[in-house]
């Protein structure tokens, strides 16, 4: 039911967070939750959804119109109270788990006004969502100019040979399931679970995608990140960790680590954690990378405050014959999979670089001394 009236009268404790994420693991249902997000992705509002709370309010704009961020539509058609832009000082006005009280568009706590924002309706998405398909293709244009950018710094990410410790896990010769915090990737990871039991593939999870295997009952061989938003439980569960690093070899995620007395591996290297996870799989000799909630288009990026997919572009462009997506492999997977399906399959996992090539000399460019350097001329 959407959330309707300029009056509605909202009660419920107040929890707050400026990152959203972690925020949701403290939410409990009939909470309002606090946030500062501007341009709430989709996968935020799914798990504020999630757990049941009465409302939401933010102290940014929840969407500028810049490009079509979906969290505000999905809060909106998930009958969720919404106020955004009340700003900043709301955040010290009210305290962690105060009672509060929400009238049309104002904030109440201890009897006075503490806030005031504005109420999410139809006409406010309709205006930002028409502003955000003007503004698309200059985005675009940006986005792909940095992506090009980029692409020429990192491209020892293809040329050049991770460098990887010795894991106790095996990989070479296996499936390898990775698991993503993305969009929908708790419901496709339960879409495979047939594939899962039978195949019985290496799991691993990336950061917070590492929750979702736990609260399927399963168990991460590898647990791969950064570490910001994977639970401490989960982390205990696995049976490897591997902190991704930056390229000067610095981890801030190993002082978590070493607080839980756990013990872990350092890999640097550029790109995002679920490059590195790719790139693992690739390096260690999977028969057959299946990705789940993977970022791999446009606005996935751009919800993710990444102005480019270089290091993607170029890890898809080297693991692209062994990846494929979770969605498809679903429906595919009867009990045993055809392989000369899941060819068409990687066909599809190709098709972005293959877009990328067409609109851009200097990618056809790099793709033909790649193939060059494989022997492939």
């Amino acid at each position: 039911m959407r959330p309707r009236g300029k009056g509605k009268i909202i009660q419920g404790v107040l929890k707050k967070d400026r990152k959203t994420k972690k925020l949701c693991k403290r939410l409990l249902p009939g909470d309002i939750a606090l946030i500062a997000h501007r341009d709430l992705d989709e996968l935020a509002a799914q798990e504020l959804v999630e757990k049941k709370i009465r409302a939401v309010i933010n102290a940014s704009d929840i969407f500028t119109g810049k490009y079509p961020a979906q969290g505000a539509k999905y809060l909106w058609e998930k009958g969720v109270y919404t106020l955004d832009d009340v700003g900043d000082k709301i955040f010290f006005l009210i305290p962690e788990g105060a009672m509060i009280r929400i009238e049309g568009n104002s904030i109440y706590y201890q009897g006075k006004k503490v806030g005031q924002g504005r109420v999410i309706r139809r006409e406010f998405l309709q205006h930002k969502i028409a502003l955000a398909e003007k503004n698309i293709n200059h985005q675009l244009d940006l986005f792909v100019q940095n992506t090009l950018d980029y692409v020429k710094k990192e491209k020892h990410l293809i040329l050049g040979k991770l460098e990887i410790p010795k894991l106790k896990t095996r990989l070479a010769g296996k499936h390898v399931l990775v698991v993503i915090r993305g969009k929908n990737y708790k419901q496709d990871l339960r879409l495979i679970r047939s594939y899962i039991k039978d195949v019985k593939p290496v799991l691993i999870g990336v950061d917070g995608g590492g929750d979702a295997l736990c609260e399927m009952g399963l168990k991460p061989h590898l647990i791969i990140g950064d570490m910001d938003s994977v639970a401490d439980t989960t982390l205990k569960t696995a049976d490897e960790i591997i902190v991704h690093a930056y390229r000067n070899g610095f981890a801030p995620g190993m002082a978590r680590v070493s607080r839980l007395g756990l013990k872990a591996q350092v890999i640097a290297a550029p790109g995002t954690s679920e490059d590195l996870a790719f790139l693992l799989s690739y390096e260690k000799k999977a028969e057959l990378i299946v990705a789940v909630g993977s970022h791999s288009h446009l606005l996935d990026f751009m919800e993710k405050g990444r102005k480019g997919m270089a290091s993607t572009f170029l890890v898809r462009l080297k693991v692209g014959h062994k990846l494929v997506d979770a969605k498809g492999l679903a429906h595919l997977y009867q009990g045993g999979i055809k392989w000369h399906h899941l060819t068409a399959l990687l066909a599809a996992a190709l098709f972005p670089i293959a877009v990328m090539a067409a609109f851009s000399p200097l990618v056809r460019h790099f793709l033909y001394l790649f193939s060059w350097k494989l022997g492939l001329h």
